[in-house]
């Protein structure tokens, strides 16, 4: 199956004369999630885990079968070391709240990068400040990369947890973050890894990573918004609080005292999203029927070419690594000397859809020396023409500032 073929697959690039670059942000979606979310509203819909009726029952099916799905995708080696969230966002939040604030002491380091979501930066500090410990970055060099230096000297004695991207959604820098681990392992640290922009990309293991906690992000690959996931080390969650409380994370509640559920359901309180698993589990088994091998061989084609013409424009800075195997499908840039609101806009006429702004890595970009860039960010359902269309438009938008530009 070629790519025009696959582009088939998704009404909404069919339907719309569009340049959609903006998969970092969230994926376009096939039929086959769609209709997965519509067989569930037709055939299953009742409340999971709430009636001992034959339909409520179904819907329970379906939804843990999901789970196991998602298990044996990331090669989990418990189903209950899956918890359902909203996204990666409430994920990551759940393992700040329920583990940091529990095992953090007075003078405890928690090691992030510079590179960080919000996501994954914001929760530590307030953590961090609450428990009186210290929140400390590992600095990017200048290949937009982390140093083994920059890793072995921040993370230390003292530190008690790790937070890295896997992939930086600024960047697109794929962090050896296998390596972080072992290391951190070896000073005594747990790790969290944000899988939000490698799982649409790439294969996830946690087994071989060694992870602690790993998180993503369904809508990001494919499934649809909404739905989260938090792996967590079994053992780890054992011993964590509860994060939300209410429906169906409880065992007995008397008036003045309460008892939790088992894994998974003591971190799944209330009702869930269960469309949104349905449609995670529909878009984990079509990656599966295109295989990880096809979609990096798509990718790295596209991006590669789109790394090529874009280099080739004089009027605009590249925030990438220099080395194409350690970067993934995320291409920050600007035009020097026009905002990149502006360069979005022209782009966004001539049907060429690209994110603008901080990218939730404010950070960063103060690291950068700069306060926002565009950015492409690709999936296995773009072409060539896209990037050709690209490259015309920022042609077309330099073309329009350029007698505006100071130099």
């Amino acid at each position: 199956m070629n790519i025009e073929e696959l582009k088939k697959d998704f009404p909404l690039l069919e339907n719309n004369e569009i340049t959609y670059l903006d998969s970092g942000a969230t994926a376009q979606k096939p039929n086959q999630i769609i209709k997965a979310i519509e067989e569930f509203y037709e055939k299953y819909n009742a409340n999971p885990h709430r009636g001992a009726y034959s339909l409520s029952m179904e819907a329970t099916e379906v939804y843990e079968e999901t789970r196991t799905k998602i298990s044996k995708f990331i090669n989990a080696k418990n189903r209950e070391e899956i918890i359902f969230s909203k996204n990666a966002t409430e994920s990551l939040n759940l393992i700040a709240y329920s583990y940091g604030m529990e095992n953090l002491k007075k003078d405890d380091e928690v090691v992030i990068s510079i590179m960080e979501h919000h996501s994954n930066l914001v929760p530590w500090q307030k953590v961090t400040k609450s428990t009186e410990s210290n929140l400390k970055y590992m600095y990017i060099n200048d290949d937009f990369e982390l140093s083994d230096e920059e890793i072995e000297s921040k993370i230390t004695d003292r530190t008690k947890i790790v937070g890295i991207t896997h992939v930086s959604n600024v960047t697109g820098t794929i962090n050896n973050v296998k390596k972080i681990v072992k290391y951190a392992h070896k000073k005594g640290a747990i790790v969290i890894i944000d899988a939000s922009q490698s799982i649409p990309h790439m294969k996830i293991d946690v087994q071989d990573l060694d992870a602690d906690f790993l998180v993503f992000s369904g809508h990001k690959m494919l499934a649809p918004l909404g739905i989260g996931v938090l792996y967590g080390k079994r053992e780890l969650l054992n011993k964590m609080s509860p994060f939300l409380m209410g429906g169906d994370m409880i065992e007995y509640v008397y008036e003045q005292e309460t008892t939790f559920a088992p894994l998974p359901n003591k971190f799944e309180a209330g009702t869930q999203n269960v469309e949104g698993v349905i449609g995670l589990g529909a878009a984990i088994d079509y990656i599966e029927s295109l295989g990880y091998d096809k979609i990096q061989e798509i990718e790295k084609y596209i991006v590669s070419y789109a790394r090529q013409e874009l280099s080739k424009l004089d009027f605009i800075t590249l925030y990438l690594t220099s080395n194409e195997e350690k970067h993934s499908g995320v291409i920050s840039f600007n035009i020097n000397g026009v905002h990149p609101h502006d360069v979005a806009s022209i782009l966004d006429s001539e049907g060429v859809c690209v994110r603008s702004g901080n990218h939730c890595a404010q950070p960063l970009m103060r690291f950068l020396g700069i306060d926002s860039t565009c950015r492409a960010s690709f999936y296995f359902y773009n072409t060539k023409e896209d990037v050709d269309k690209l490259v015309v438009a920022l042609n077309k938008a330099y073309n329009m500032f350029k007698k505006y530009i100071v130099r």
